[in-house]
């Protein structure tokens, strides 16, 4: 499809109501390398394929027709989450200039393996690859995303570091790539609290090492209905209560759906305890194990010998800092 192609949809174009309305002869006035009519930030880690399609509806137009519309070739199909596009150099350039954020910007919000492309060419292309189920986006806060897009979408897909599973702000989340629609978390209010407790983990050097460890725990924990069972199935409930959507969805089961979200606040308690357990030559398992039962309010913790916590204890040394 040319750029002229794109008039019949560009003439009902108009970026919504609080912006000026673009008409298709201003669109195709564009040339392809100069900036848009509306200026649109990406979000951290969102996905190249969700930015450019949030930019296509800021336009009221599909994706392939907005990246014909400035000159970038697309290659293959795909669909988000399953799918990503990877953009060359020159594509990353247009897509910058159509949405008037400085290409070292844009290059710095959006995830690096898809702007990679390095091979010298002239055109720009953005090609579509399918993503492994570990590595699929998750869906970004729909209220953050509608004020990030001017009200044009509340859709957008991001890869999240571990500490923005939840928008405290606007008290959703989304889990799983699996979910369609976000999960409303204020029936649970232990969720924003321990968003906070995480953010204040992250300033410990030790932190990516306690988190990777204490979420395998906590999963094992989950999914072998050990320790914490009866505070889970309590908070899934919860959550299940204020999400009639998370029984209807066909993938996945709520329990697991929802497992992420319904571990997040004693696996930043332990990932916590994990990281600042103060290492003293009197200092045993036991102990440990009796300061980390405090931290997860338990009143024992007595973790058998092949228990991944008792494993974790037994083979790797304590540091010696304050506890958090």
């Amino acid at each position: 499809m040319s750029r002229t192609d794109v008039t019949g949809r560009a003439a009902a174009a108009a970026v919504p109501a609080q912006r000026s309305a673009v008409t298709a002869e201003a669109w195709l006035q564009i040339p392809s390398a100069a900036p848009g009519v509306c200026r649109l930030r990406p979000l951290t880690g969102e996905a190249i394929a969700s930015y450019a399609q949030r930019l296509a509806m800021t336009y009221q137009l599909a994706l392939p027709q907005l990246l014909d519309g400035v000159g970038i070739a697309l290659h293959g199909h795909g669909t988000l989450p399953a799918a990503e596009l990877h953009l060359n150099h020159n594509a990353a350039r247009r897509l910058a200039a159509l949405a008037r954020v400085p290409l070292p910007d844009l290059l710095c919000a959006l995830p690096r393996p898809a702007l990679n492309d390095t091979a010298p060419s002239a055109e720009a292309a953005a090609r579509w690859k399918r993503l492994e189920a570990a590595q699929q986006p998750f869906r970004a806060c729909t209220l953050c995303t509608r004020h990030r897009s001017h009200g044009a979408t509340d859709t957008a897909w991001v890869h999240p570091p571990p500490h923005r599973l939840v928008c405290p702000r606007h008290h959703q989340a989304a889990p799983d790539p699996r979910l369609t629609s976000p999960i409303h978390t204020w029936a649970v209010p232990q969720l924003a609290a321990a968003y906070h407790a995480h953010r204040r983990l992250l300033r410990h050097p030790g932190a990516a090492t306690a988190w990777t460890a204490a979420r395998a725990i906590t999963t094992r924990w989950y999914d072998h209905q050990q320790h914490l069972t009866h505070r889970w199935y309590t908070r899934l409930t919860r959550l299940c209560a204020a999400n009639p959507h998370l029984a209807t969805t066909g993938s996945a089961s709520p329990a697991l759906l929802a497992r992420g979200l319904v571990i997040y606040p004693e696996t930043v308690a332990l990932a916590r305890a994990l990281a600042t357990l103060p290492n003293r030559p009197h200092r045993t398992t036991n102990d440990a194990l009796s300061l980390i039962a405090h931290r997860l309010n338990l009143a024992h913790l007595t973790p058998s010998a092949s228990d991944p916590l008792r494993i974790f204890l037994t083979h790797t040394p304590l540091t010696s800092q304050t506890m958090l």
